[in-house]
């Protein structure tokens, strides 16, 4: 996982430690890993702002060899790393705005939006199991009525956690699904409701416009995205586009185990100033993981958190 971006930061570690930094020198070390970087996903704007931070931090240094100095170069990365990582904890953001609203009588109605394949399903599926293990109740709507076999995908995922799911035909309004699952939801004193949507191979006008009227009708509290970590800056530009239209609260970002650039996990978070709050870890239903940013920076530096 991370491997390319692992590669970047300890090229550029094992340079810096053992030379005398001149200003020349650092800036055709610091120029070698923004390359590095950008080869491996990172987002052009991303990569600039770490050759940026890395470059200043090191010639704020008093320190003429790194021979000895391995922890200060450490720093120096983990701290640069730092700037442009941010975290935050599910709990808190959204566990205790559900169980708010529940304390009022009141479903969280959350809408998952996403391009098609980049692993929403499963991940609404993983929400409601992580919501389950906080003592919260879900349902979910299978407002996905144009792919086939999209019911029968969810209702066996979902079976395996417990959770019901509202469906109806294939072609219906996947609207309609969303308002008979608040209304199952209400009757029920569920706390929340999880709308898994379509999506298409490319993000297009008609895709967009349908998960705007999905999330008017169903007055959404929380809309999350969730996109493939092996995409790298595709998602970048998706997460931007589903904003712009339908507005985008949190991301999710699937199969980051499967990522070995890792760029996506850097960069996302910083273009598009939306926070990731889960990333995917696993095949399996308990592999859904808050983002951790001191266990990013240790893995991508290679040291144990």
């Amino acid at each position: 996982m991370l491997e390319g971006i692992k590669k970047a930061f300890a090229s550029l570690a094992d340079r810096i430690k053992t030379i005398t930094l001149s200003e020349s020198e650092i800036k055709k070390y610091v120029e070698e890993f923004r390359l590095q970087l950008i080869a491996n996903d990172v987002a052009v704007e991303v990569a600039d702002k770490l050759a940026m931070e890395v470059t200043k931090r090191l010639q704020k240094l008093k320190v003429p060899r790194f021979s000895e100095h391995e922890e200060v170069v450490t720093r120096v990365l983990e701290g640069s790393l730092s700037s442009v990582i941010s975290e935050v904890d599910p709990d808190v953001s959204f566990v205790n705005f559900v169980r708010s609203n529940y304390s009022m009588g009141k479903p969280t109605v959350v809408l998952f939006v996403g391009p098609n394949g980049g692993g929403k399903t499963t991940s609404v599926v993983k929400m409601s199991n992580y919501l389950k293990s906080k003592g919260l109740s879900s349902i979910i709507a299978c407002s996905d009525t144009y792919r086939a076999g999209a019911v029968e995908q969810l209702k066996g995922l979902a079976e395996r956690v417990g959770v019901r799911v509202v469906s109806h035909k294939y072609g219906g309004d996947p609207a309609a699904v969303a308002l008979d699952a608040i209304e199952a939801a209400k009757a029920a004193n569920i706390s929340t409701v999880l709308i898994d949507t379509a999506g298409r191979t490319e993000v297009d006008k008609n895709l967009l416009e349908e998960m705007r009227k999905i999330k008017r009708v169903s007055n959404s509290d929380v809309v999350i995205y969730v996109g493939d970590a092996l995409a790298g800056n595709v998602v970048v530009e998706q997460v931007k586009k589903f904003n712009e239209y339908v507005g985008i609260d949190y991301i999710i970002l699937a199969k980051l185990d499967a990522d070995t650039k890792g760029g996506s996990a850097i960069s996302v978070s910083y273009m598009t100033g939306k926070p990731i709050l889960f990333v995917g870890t696993g095949q399996g239903l308990d592999d859904l993981k808050p983002l951790n940013k001191k266990s990013i920076i240790s893995t991508v530096l290679g040291y144990a958190s």
